[in-house]
């Protein structure tokens, strides 16, 4: 009895490991997010960029950290760049250049899908600041006033910013 039971565990064990290799080599999904005074919250999610900071964007082209989309969930409607964005969900993308940056809030949140202008619901330009140091991409979200977010993208030498407000 005792043998089946070792050989039972092995038997296990050896089955797990490719299982484990399988779910370590999807890529990691981090989440950031932000609180109105009411309780509304909202949040995005995001693949991390690999690198220290240093790598070349496209710019002028649509991009995504880890080559896909950053997903906005939203419990409010907000306005940002101008323009209202009802509660839901969202892909977003960034537009890199040299002064401006660009965000890019697109309504289409199928996983996998192909980029398509034609589904973006807000194109508004972010604030822009040089950093002293370039930094690996995180994204943070502060709750600036009872009615206000800025989601904060650091890549690079740089640190851009927009500000969400409820409406």
């Amino acid at each position: 009895m005792r043998c089946r039971t070792i050989y039972f565990l092995s038997l296990c064990t050896l089955m797990a490991i490719p299982a484990l290799a399988q779910v370590s080599s999807k890529a990691t999904t981090l989440t950031t997010g932000c609180t109105f005074a009411d309780g509304k919250s909202m949040s995005a999610d995001y693949q991390p960029q690999a690198g220290d900071g240093r790598k070349e964007l496209p710019k002028g082209k649509i991009w995504g950290p880890g080559d896909a989309p950053m997903y906005l969930l939203t419990q409010a409607d907000v306005s940002v760049g101008g323009t209202d964005v009802p509660a839901g969900a969202y892909a977003m993308y960034l537009i890199p250049s040299e002064d401006e940056w660009t965000l890019v809030i697109n309504k289409n949140v199928t996983v996998g899908s192909k980029y398509d202008e034609g589904e973006d619901l807000v194109r508004a330009p972010m604030q822009t600041g040089k950093l002293d140091e370039p930094q690996r991409f995180q994204i943070a979200f502060p709750h600036m006033a009872p009615k206000q977010c800025n989601i904060r993208v650091y890549y690079g030498k740089f640190g851009m910013w927009i500000a969400f407000h409820e409406k």
